[in-house]
């Protein structure tokens, strides 16, 4: 899930124009058929966060008073994956999992006992009145919370074709730096955990175990964001802050059995360095602060990234291994966010304050509006993912109906 900015979007009908004649002049570019997935909840916004292999594209969609479900699309139809008991849930970042299960955040029933607004809160919940946040393994049609690590919440991120599942839960620890920048009402403790399955055929989230995943030495607090199926692990390390960014995520990390074994190279601020996403050969996306920052969103300067174990060309140069590329932004835009890569390194994210979508591959970072085929009077403001087919999930501007809605986007050629 992209981290909320109040940066506003450009004019959708102006930049659609943009958009048909860009590609006009340039028949060598891939074309992407876009079709809009509308929004099945009856409310004004739906997003695609996932999109795996077999065809399945999930994230979430709003009711009319914009509560959140997560969403799956799927054979030409779409369901509600229902809640944990409380209004929301979302899939909120890119899953990695062929075989049925999907992963994300839910309210439960329950109130949050600390007065605790959480990450679902921070980043992902339009509404909410303080109810406990688990993350949830959804597979057969049935949504389970999944357990913490003593604490009240949890947030889960990603999820592999072994099952195992990546994110963040908190544990019993009143942590003094709970709200050193931002003030807010975070009071416990949380780490990264991968939760796995106790025996074969487990299936409900009472049959997942968490192991802690130790934060950068130093470090309190941290989170994992991704998983590839070679079970190597992003996220972020950093203070407990407010359980989203800034502070917390001062340290961008590898894991690798259960340990640290790799501190990702930033671009050069100290704070908002967060790896998003991970392919299987290693290959990292994010976005991480520039010189200058500072911990608080409206001191952010972020711009997305991509970083490799191996040499790669990065604007038009080629890097050293290990290496962290500044991927830029779309032209006139100040900063970005890569959400996605796939094994083909296309990688697929945001730029603001455009709030347009962006596909950069081999060293170049386009805007997706620019590679639209005909037939569609979307405006393509963010992508979430992008699979091994190029296929791309996110969301997008409908300026007939003034909706934000859910769209795919098919290469064509």
């Amino acid at each position: 899930m992209r981290i909320k900015l109040d940066l506003g979007l450009i004019s959708a009908i102006a930049s659609l124009a943009f958009s048909l004649c860009a590609y006009a002049g340039d028949s060598g570019r891939t074309l992407f058929r876009v079709i809009n997935l509308g929004d099945p909840g009856g409310g004004a916004i739906s997003q695609g966060t996932s999109n795996n292999q077999p065809g399945w594209t999930a994230g979430f969609s709003t009711l009319p008073d914009f509560t959140m479900h997560a969403e799956l699309w799927s054979g030409g139809g779409a369901k509600s994956l229902g809640t944990l008991g409380g209004p929301n849930s979302a899939v909120a970042w890119p899953n990695r999992n062929d075989h049925g299960v999907i992963v994300g955040i839910a309210e439960t029933a329950k109130m949050q006992p600390l007065g605790e607004q959480w990450s679902c809160y921070l980043a992902v919940f339009y509404v909410g009145d303080g109810r406990v946040c688990r993350g949830f393994v959804w597979r057969d049609g049935v949504m389970s919370a999944l357990p913490t690590l003593g604490g009240d919440n949890g947030f889960a991120t990603g999820v592999n074709n072994r099952g195992q599942i990546v994110g963040w839960a908190e544990n019993t620890v009143h942590d003094p730096t709970c709200g050193e920048f931002t003030n807010n009402s975070q009071t416990l403790q949380f780490e990264a955990v991968m939760w796995v399955r106790d025996g074969d055929h487990a299936r409900d989230g009472d049959h997942y175990r968490p192991i802690e995943l130790a934060p950068y030495p130093g470090d309190l607090d941290g989170a994992a964001t991704a998983i590839n199926q070679r079970g190597q692990v992003v996220g972020i390390s950093g203070i407990c802050d407010g359980a989203i960014g800034g502070a917390t995520a001062e340290h961008m990390v590898m894991w690798r059995h259960g340990r640290v074994v790799r501190q990702l190279p930033t671009l050069g601020g100290a704070y908002w360095n967060t790896p998003m996403d991970i392919n299987n050969q290693g290959d990292v996306v994010g976005f991480s602060d520039q010189p200058g920052d500072g911990p608080t969103g409206g001191q952010a300067n972020f711009q997305a990234f991509f970083w490799s174990a191996r040499s790669f060309t990065c604007n038009g140069k080629m890097t050293p291994r290990g290496s962290t590329c500044d991927l830029g932004t779309l032209s006139g835009d100040a900063v970005s966010e890569a959400l996605a890569v796939n094994d083909r390194n296309q990688v697929v994210g945001v730029s603001y304050p455009s709030g347009h979508a962006f596909l950069w591959q081999d060293g170049k970072m386009t805007d997706l509006n620019a590679l639209v085929a005909p037939g569609t009077a979307l405006v393509l403001t963010d992508a979430q993912d992008i699979n091994d087919r190029g296929v791309i999930t996110g969301q997008a501007k409908d300026p007939t109906t003034n909706a934000t809605v859910a769209f795919e986007a098919i290469p064509v050629r």
